[in-house]
């Protein structure tokens, strides 16, 4: 079974699962709502349509999943008022990869709905119809001219597979002494997951651009870096404490060392300049807004209880994966000793990942 087998059985791990249930993720979504419900609210006050189609690209099914929904038809009901329109309709596509848990989502509906109902002050409930719709978003998800508004959040940081030019003839990685871009991968690496990213990332904008109307906008939220290098103190830097981690137990004889040489993983942070160049070659978008932010650790929480906090975020999205390559035996020490790697390097210096917040205007 190879790699790409292997991210297409894993459901979340492909997408949104990226600290989707901690409080790593909530902060930095919580710093683009106000872009994302902007957005929104322009959108609609310049096409106030009868029914809204909304995607959520990369649900996930965690507690986060439909609180951004809810905020995006709470500003459109407020707004219609506002502008003394009728309310749309609301047409929601909820997507992610085929194994995502679509059933606790839609059990969640109904205290969803109240939820929503108890806090519409003049009493009317909106029309909402709110589907599951699987598959991975490179490529079509929906029909033509159905959307009006998509929203990702950190999901288009992880490819549809790793870089095949990072294998030799052999099948072997020559990524060796790293899971990722490091100062140790030959620039060849760099240049694949660049690649990888750009035909991706441009198939997913083909892909939307057939969905959306025209006037249509998307708000993606993803990891990237700061400036041109590939190896920072950011987001390449929890991998490459990832590789010491299982460089470790290879050290113990837990690990073959082969096993670790041969492990990559299918992430990819962008630039702004790549992000900004993908948008203007594909064509099909004009670049509203392109926000950075850096995502500082909460200061209230001890150097232990943030390494906790990262460790259990790098598991939920690694544990499918690292299983199926390594054996699930390997798990908990894994881990444990990520944590205390984490917690050492954080007493020195703060890492800061680095999230790109984009609006998207269909042309």
């Amino acid at each position: 079974m190879d790699v790409e087998q292997v991210f297409h059985m894993t459901g979340g791990i492909g997408h949104r699962s990226y600290a989707q249930n901690s409080s790593l993720q909530k902060k930095a979504s919580e710093m683009v709502k106000d872009m994302t419900l902007e957005t929104v609210q322009e959108l609609y006050l310049t096409t106030a349509p009868k029914s809204l189609g909304i995607a959520d690209l990369g649900c996930s099914s965690g507690p986060n999943t439909l609180s951004i929904m809810k905020e995006i038809i709470e500003v459109v009901q407020g707004t219609s008022r506002k502008a003394f329109h009728a309310a749309p309709e609301f047409r929601v596509y909820l997507n992610d990869l085929p194994t995502n848990d679509f059933n606790s989502i839609f059990k969640s509906l109904p205290e969803f709905s109240k939820d929503l109902n108890k806090e519409m002050n003049n009493g009317g409930s909106p029309s909402i119809y709110i589907g599951g719709y699987p598959g991975s978003f490179y490529g079509r998800l929906f029909p033509n001219s159905s959307l009006h508004f998509v929203y990702s959040s950190y999901s288009l940081h992880w490819l549809s597979r790793v870089p095949p030019a990072i294998y030799s003839e052999e099948g072997k990685s020559i990524n060796k002494g790293s899971v990722y871009i490091s100062e140790s991968s030959p620039p060849v690496v760099a240049e694949a997951y660049l690649k990888q990213f750009k035909e991706d990332f441009t198939l997913f904008l083909q892909s939307r651009s057939e969905e959306l109307l025209s006037g249509g906008r998307m708000v993606l939220i993803l990891l990237g870096r700061s400036g041109p290098d590939h190896v920072d103190r950011g987001n390449s830097f929890f991998w490459e404490l990832l590789y010491q981690s299982l460089a470790i137990l290879v050290s113990k004889g837990e690990v073959e060392k082969e096993k670790l040489d041969s492990y990559d993983v299918h992430f990819y942070a962008p630039s702004k300049d790549e992000l900004e160049d993908a948008v203007r070659k594909e064509g099909s978008f004009q670049l509203d807004r392109l926000e950075m932010f850096e995502l500082e650790r909460d200061h209230h929480k001890d150097n232990q209880s943030y390494a906790t906090s990262v460790a259990m975020t790098v598991r939920a999205i690694q544990e499918s994966m690292i299983g199926q390559h390594f054996g699930e035996e390997i798990l908990d020490s894994l881990f444990e000793n990520y944590r205390r790697l984490v917690g050492e390097e954080i007493a020195k210096e703060d890492i800061k990942p680095t999230t790109f917040g984009i609006v998207l205007r269909k042309l």
